[in-house]
């Protein structure tokens, strides 16, 4: 199989805010933007459990939702390829990071999703589609951590 190698790039820019510079652990700003070619730009800080703005995304929500997102999107082409109508999706997912000393990591991330198939298609085979799309899944196949599933299906007239 032929190797494709994608590129990306974002511009992150941080500036001392009101409280200064980094001369006080507890006064200056995690605020800070990232721009990305072409695309709206992000306003992000830090977890507000480091003293960051709790209405503005984090790292720690980008990757959960990075995760999220690369499930979906892996699912929705399998199940195109597969002959899965899929009608709806939801998903609530959860991650747990586990802080030691200064630093920390990520132990596991759990997806939840909630998909509507339409009334013809086979719940078995998109049962197991999640399997797979978490074998290709970009992001999932990037971390060092476990990316569970927990998939509920919905039937078109459940709706």
């Amino acid at each position: 199989m032929k190797e494709h190698a994608h590129h990306y790039s974002a511009k992150l820019t941080w500036t001392a805010g009101p409280g200064g510079g980094t001369t006080n652990y507890r006064t200056y700003s995690r605020n800070h933007k990232v721009n990305l070619p072409g695309k709206p730009d992000l306003a992000l800080s830090a977890d507000p459990a480091f003293r960051g703005d709790p209405a503005l995304l984090n790292p720690e929500d980008c990757l959960l939702v990075a995760l999220s997102s690369c499930h979906m999107l892996s699912y929705l082409a399998l199940a195109a390829l597969k002959g899965v109508e899929v009608l709806a999706y939801e998903d609530e997912a959860v991650g747990t990071m586990l802080q030691t000393g200064e630093g920390g990591r990520f132990t596991e991330v759990v997806l939840r999703p909630v998909v509507t198939l339409s009334a013809a298609s086979d719940k078995v085979l998109a049962e197991s589609l999640h399997s797979r799309a978490n074998e290709i899944c970009f992001i999932a196949n990037s971390v060092n951590f476990p990316v569970k599933h927990e998939a509920k299906f919905r039937r078109q007239e459940d709706a």
